[in-house]
């Protein structure tokens, strides 16, 4: 990481995924007093907690009071102060997203949000509690960038490079409990530039957040039971959106498949359909992700399984996709 903060892989050994979002903005805020917490009576839930221990006087609970959260948030930033703002994604993009809208990214306003218990992470605790809507959401809003880590790693790095950032930007994590998939901070994470896990021709698997690891089990599998090479993507930031890395993949691949714990509408998998449609390439793509309907209650790998976006989801879109007609010959002449 770029100012070389002191996380390790032992501490994703130890730590979940937020506590590691924890952990990090504490080491920011120590070289940083322009960095100030706030929390709507979850700091223990999203581990903001943590850095309100450490700097209980740079820290804010403004109680169950979302909408007023992120407007004094708001107004610190006007002040010159960097705040970071920790709530569940569906409170931060739903119940406060006119303040969000307004006072935040309509005044490009130097805030980081960071929302926990993305997707269908919180599964068991029902359908006021998922949220599988926010990337829509928030890659609508204007001057805002939004980010969806697959670990604790990518978290930290992204984390990070928020503080340096400025303007508007919303990190989603899980509510804690991820694979952990990157075994190195320094793999070249960057906003807006997805990272290239796997190499190749036959097909394309774009992913975020949890759905990454489950990219790469799948990866592997075709190509040590069927033979096939898979490229997988994880698309960490959704906006800025890495269209060169995707126009590269379906020149490459001619096949794309976008994975994502979050409603198949408005998501990476449209981001990434806004991309190949402008381009005026052809390809066969499909996009895994919930559908258009509130979910079941489940826990969230059971959930994940039951939507298909696990490696055995992945696996059989993978396989009706190869074969699949889409285009007589591998002719670009005749593209627009």
């Amino acid at each position: 990481m770029a100012s070389g903060l002191t996380y390790t892989m032992l501490d994703a050994t130890k730590l979940s995924t937020s506590e590691i979002y924890g952990a990090v903005l504490c080491e920011l805020g120590e070289k940083h007093p322009d960095i100030v917490g706030f929390s709507a009576d979850l700091a223990k839930s999203t581990k903001i907690g943590l850095f309100q221990k450490k700097f209980p006087d740079r820290f804010f609970n403004v109680g169950i009071a979302e909408q007023n959260m992120f407007g004094i948030a708001a107004g610190m930033a006007k002040a010159g102060l960097t705040p970071f703002v920790s709530t569940f994604a569906v409170f931060a993009t739903m119940r406060a997203l006119d303040q969000v809208h307004t006072d935040i990214c309509y005044q490009n306003l130097n805030v980081k949000i960071i929302a926990t218990h993305g997707g269908l992470s919180f599964g068991q605790a029902g359908s006021t509690h998922h949220c599988t809507e926010d990337l829509s959401i928030m890659r609508s809003m204007a001057n805002c960038q939004v980010i969806v880590p697959a670990d604790g790693i990518e978290t930290a790095n992204a984390v990070e490079a928020a503080y340096y950032t400025p303007g508007p930007i919303y990190i989603r994590i899980n509510r804690g409990f991820d694979r952990r998939f990157y075994d190195r901070a320094e793999y070249g994470f960057k906003i807006g530039k997805a990272v290239k896990l796997t190499e190749g021709t036959d097909i394309t698997i774009i992913a975020c957040g949890s759905c990454v690891y489950q990219a790469v089990e799948a990866a592997n599998i075709l190509a040590n039971a069927d033979g096939i090479k898979a490229r997988v993507l994880d698309m960490h930031t959704i906006k800025p959106i890495d269209k060169e890395a995707i126009l590269e993949a379906v020149h490459d691949t001619r096949r794309i498949i976008t994975v994502e714990d979050h409603n198949v509408i408005g998501g990476l998998g449209s981001a990434v359909a806004e991309v190949i449609a402008g381009s005026g390439k052809g390809c066969a793509f499909e996009r895994l992700g919930i559908p258009d309907t509130f979910s079941i209650i489940g826990l969230h790998e059971d959930l994940m399984a039951y939507y298909k976006i696990d490696t055995n989801g992945i696996l059989e879109c993978a396989r009706e996709l190869l074969g699949r007609d889409f285009e007589a010959d591998d002719d670009w002449e005749d593209e627009v």
